[in-house]
């Protein structure tokens, strides 16, 4: 181990945050610590009640048939077993929720949890409640189905060709009608796309055909900016399709008791996971009760859980006893959910400094059989806001196959995207003899930059960017040119590469509701409706309101993870917009309570409201004079009645956050609000992520040797939080480089990735010892606290960079894919050029 590398990241580490504040940029202990190293935090499948059973799922070893008959008969005859549920049980389908918080309507192509028709390998058919696992396992053996077999494909560019196999008896992409002057553009759906051969004819030079595309927009002049260019480059690069891998599978658990239904699971979002569940189970959101205290990782995989965890419910109400899902490892594979991959064509002009003047993007997302993701058309605008093209055009089909459903991981979109920018700029830099950071920093984004299309003849616009000056500060503290001026790069079999990549997402949105009270003892409880995922954010986001009421942390206490125990309307932790959204939440109720706390003041003490202060836990006149603590505060607010303890609550707070206030109604001055602030642009956070790798030419092996991620995340709310994100998001993007990934076998349409091993994370023992992280701490000026998320936008440079110090090690003209293994490496150096297939999906 270097311990010189320890030291120095520790030190970077102890940046000082948080000038001016209290709470706000400092470290702390989480009060959910304690429980999760102890072992007595409660996930999912520790929860036990008397009389459970447990169930298995029958899952379909086909990709794409019909179920003629079930013969049950055998199974169900044998002691122990309780009920099998098909999806003849299952409720109509229901809505959806995305992972930026946009509820797509119900529609027939939605996924419903069992089915009568699989579309893919691994779908359930049906569900097996018996006294114990092994009991249920045993009659799933001897359940026989008769299966009716259909065309099935794995590849997007299969059912694209003429005459190529549909997934689906009725298409094989999703469109979405154009919008029209009355109205804006219709729900997606699924058709019918078939290319030409004509257009097929690029495949056999290695290039990504460019068929006709549902999806398209452009902006500036790509004409021009092509014929100005000094240099124009056409490439084809493949991103691949990624479980998400969280440690905790999608297990449940539930029952029924009094006409409600309670379930255990994991998930992102323990307010709005309440509605989704009603949804699903078609009934009203009161008469469900759910518990989520802990949940082992999501990454987009568990926005409001799964429609999966309505099996134990349905089954545990047809048994009348509770019942426990077990998700193994490889039923997560499949039902789990992934990161859809990209085959994606990059053609892009530069000026002899390096700035783009045009840019033609075109990508296939693999979407799998079921509700359409949006990772194409977000590619397309991270694209357009990180690299800031004078002129782009995109173009993009997202096509179903008979592959597990996919649905939104950390950065959707924006990694795909970025990854195959990355690797062009590092190829035009080479070409222009730019420096890697000088190329990136010509074509930053600063300010109110804009992005994507003109909507109604304007483009829209970030709140702010700061980029440029992160990507000054890692090259800095990387040594950036004191690593590239490095001589020899080559030593015996062992060669070097740096490499830097730009990256950004999505930082935040607004509107949703905060909920406190201060207890007539002076103490603070806030009430958060966000799921414990392990980000911190469901603890983190509340200092801010802490901060404005000037109390101490051990003063307060947050409730989380029970719906039973009065929860505000929160935004779902994905897109990483928790940070940002719910810090305004929480500063926005502060002010409330602030509010409240003076017009208590004046009309005990006499005055008006504003001739009073709120700080270390008193009201008190400014300039001195009378005062009262928090606690006299709360038990007046308790006489007062009406907007003070609860009684009447704000008009524009969501309709959960009202319950949430009439049930908390009496116990102390209540303060609930709506984030009504303004803001101006779309929230972005960025990151700038530096690499250095060390390959053995001999073996194609490489270690990464260093790292650093660089953010412009806006303020800092907690160091030690935002670095564990900062770095292991980043990790999360280095595994989608060196080696995670999925196999299919294209002519049975087998999947061969289905355990751990075989797309495994990265591992302590990948990552260099002395990883480092650093952030500006800039507040962005569109917010109160000025925090943004930083969830998802680390992800894509981590990837990047590691490609990037591949391609400087070895060259140009070694993959035109990720992930890189060793075998890749080997054969395309002995050959002279890329010697995977350049554009089959699942290699």
């Amino acid at each position: 181990m270097d311990n010189k590398k320890v030291v120095d990241a520790a030190k970077a580490s102890d940046r000082q945050y948080g000038a001016g504040y209290m709470l706000i940029g400092k470290n702390y202990q989480t009060p959910d610590l304690y429980a999760k190293v102890t072992g007595n935090a409660k996930y999912a499948e520790d929860f036990r009640a008397e009389g459970m059973l447990f169930c298995k799922l029958l899952l379909s070893p086909m990709p794409h048939a019909r179920v003629r008959r079930i013969h049950a008969h055998a199974a169900l005859a044998m002691p122990g077993v309780k009920a099998i549920l098909t999806a003849d049980d299952l409720p109509a389908p229901a809505d959806t929720l995305t992972d930026n918080g946009t509820v797509i309507k119900a529609a027939k192509w939605g996924e419903r949890g069992l089915t009568m028709e699989p579309l893919y390998q691994g779908e359930p058919i049906l569900a097996v409640a018996a006294v114990d696992e092994l009991t249920a396992a045993e009659a799933i053996e001897k359940i026989q189905i008769d299966f009716e077999p259909l065309p099935f494909v794995v590849d997007p560019l299969d059912t694209l060709r003429p005459g190529g196999p549909n997934p689906r008896t009725d298409g094989n992409v999703w469109t979405r009608p154009a919008a029209t002057a009355s109205q804006g553009p219709g729900a997606p759906a699924v058709t019918e796309l078939k290319w030409t051969k004509a257009d097929f004819e690029e495949l056999k030079h290695g290039r990504l055909p460019l068929g006709k595309a549902p999806d398209e927009w452009s902006y500036g002049d790509l004409d021009s900016g092509f014929k100005n260019a000094a240099l124009v480059l056409d490439e084809t690069f493949v991103t691949p399709d990624t479980s998400h891998q969280t440690l905790e599978t999608r297990s449940a658990m539930a029952y029924w008791q009094n006409g409600k239904v309670y379930i255990h699971t994991g998930t992102q979002s323990t307010a709005q996971t309440l509605p989704a569940i009603a949804r699903w189970l078609n009934i009203d959101a009161e008469k469900v009760v759910f518990i989520s205290e802990y949940t082992g990782g999501g990454f987009g995989s568990k926005i409001t859980g799964g429609v999966s965890m309505i099996i134990p419910a349905l089954l545990s109400k047809k048994t009348n006893v509770p019942v426990m899902m077990r998700i193994s490892r490889e039923e997560e594979i499949f039902i789990g959910r992934a990161r859809p991959g990209f085959q994606g064509r990059m053609k892009a002009g530069f000026s002899k400094e390096g700035r783009i003047t045009a840019l033609d993007m075109f990508v296939i997302c693999n979407n799998g059989p079921y509700d359409a993701v949006g990772d194409a058309p977000s590619s397309g605008r991270i694209v357009s806001l990180l690299y800031q093209p004078q002129a782009m055009r995109w173009r993009g089909v997202t096509v179903m196959t008979n592959t597990p459903p996919r649905s939104a991981q950390s950065s959707p979109g924006g990694l795909q995207g970025i990854v195959l920018m990355e690797p062009v700029i590092a190829k035009a830099a080479r070409r222009l003899g730019v420096d890697q950071v000088a190329i990136r920093r010509i074509n930053c984004p600063e300010g109110k930059a804009p992005f994507g299309p003109l909507v109604q003849g304007k483009r829209q616009y970030a709140t702010s960017a700061f980029l440029k000056e992160a990507l000054d500060r890692g090259a800095e503290q990387f040594k950036w040119s004191e690593r590239v001026a490095r001589t020899p790069k080559r030593m015996g079999t062992k060669v070097r590469g740096v490499g830097v990549s730009l990256s950004c997402y999505v930082g935040g949105t607004i509107g949703f509701d905060g909920l406190l009270i201060i207890k007539p003892d002076g103490r603070i409880t806030f009430q958060s409706g966000i799921g414990n995922l392990g980000t911190e954010s469901v603890i983190d986001v509340h200092r801010a309101g802490a901060e404005v009421l000037g109390v101490p942390w051990e003063k307060c206490e947050v409730v989380w993870g029970n719906t039973t125990k009065n929860l505000p309307f929160t935004c779902v932790s994905g897109g990483s917009q928790t940070t940002h959204a719910m810090t305004r939440a929480a500063y926005a109720t502060a002010m409330d309570a602030k509010k409240k706390l003076q017009e208590i003041a004046a009309k005990k003490l006499g005055g008006k409201p504003e001739q009073y202060e709120v700080a270390n836990e008193r009201v008190f006149r400014k300039g001195g004079g009378a005062s009262m603590t928090l606690a006299q505060a709360a038990k007046y607010a308790i006489q007062l009645g009406g907007v003070y303890d609860g009684h009447e609550a704000p008009a524009d707070i969501h309709k959960l956050t009202k319950a949430s206030v009439a049930a908390l109604a009496g116990q102390g001055l209540v303060a609930a609000a709506k984030d009504n602030y303004p803001r101006d642009g779309s929230t972005f956070s960025y990151v700038a992520s530096f690499a250095e790798i060390e390959v053995d030419v001999e073996t194609g092996k490489y270690y990464i040797v260093d790292f650093l991620a660089s953010g412009d995340v806006g303020t800092v709310i907690h160091p030690r939080a935002l670095g564990g994100q900062m770095l292991g998001r980043s990790t999360l993007g280095i595994g989608h480089a060196i080696g995670q990934k999925w196999v299919f076998d294209p002519h049975y349409g087998q999947m061969l990735s289905k355990r751990f091993h075989h797309s495994k994370p990265p591992t302590i023992l990948d990552v260099p010892v002395g990883m480092q992280w650093t952030a500006l701490d800039i507040p962005d000026p569109e917010t109160p606290v000025g925090a943004r998320g930083v969830g998802e936008p680390p992800v894509a440079g981590g990837c990047g960079s590691i490609l990037n110090a591949l391609s400087d090690a070895l060259g140009d003209e070694i993959f035109q894919r990720a992930p890189v293994n060793a075998d890749t490496i080997l054969t395309s150096l002995e050959a002279g050029r890329p010697m995977q297939h350049p554009l089959m999906a699942h290699i």
